[in-house]
């Protein structure tokens, strides 16, 4: 399918906030509502939308610390890859996780409560994961952005 302006205009707002009904989505996008509900279901269907999530604020929660995690590993065999893929989408702690070119093979996002619960995971991460050969840890001391959206342009935009 090929997304037309109005598809565009939808996934962006809807990335901003899921939450809008079709009515209020309608006050933005020059559609009636009901235009709108058909859109968005083809948008879920086609598989353009993902899936649609809350986001909490990882203090409130007691989460508050955010590690970005560069693994080196030893071997790049698929079976190790694979099983190392595996395991870090299992884990809770593990927010993103990048397969990534240069110096590092992977590159992680985690959250955690402190740095004590923080170091407890990586010495799980490498008592199970004998292939990971080093990492080195940046820990976030502010948020500047957090997001998971992705620019959709409009059509004839640059980008």
């Amino acid at each position: 399918m090929d997304l037309d302006g109005f598809d565009r205009q939808l996934l962006n707002l809807l990335q901003q906030d899921s939450a809008p009904t079709a009515e209020r989505l309608a006050e933005k996008v020059p559609l009636s509502p009901s235009a709108i509900q058909r859109r968005v279901k083809r948008l879920k269907d086609e598989g353009y939308i993902l899936t649609e999530v809350a986001v909490v604020d990882p203090k409130k929660v007691g989460r508050p610390t955010f590690f970005v995690v560069s693994l080196e590993i030893e071997r790049e065999r698929p079976e190790l890859l694979a099983s190392l893929r595996a395991w870090l989408a299992a884990q809770d702690e593990v927010q993103q996780a990048y397969y990534v070119t240069g110096a590092a093979d992977f590159v992680l996002v985690l959250t955690a409560p402190d740095a004590e619960a923080y170091d407890a995971f990586m010495n799980r991460l490498v008592a199970e994961n004998p292939n990971v050969r080093r990492f080195t840890t940046n820990v976030a001391l502010g948020v500047v952005k957090r997001s998971l959206a992705v620019p959709v342009r409009s059509i004839g935009a640059d980008g």
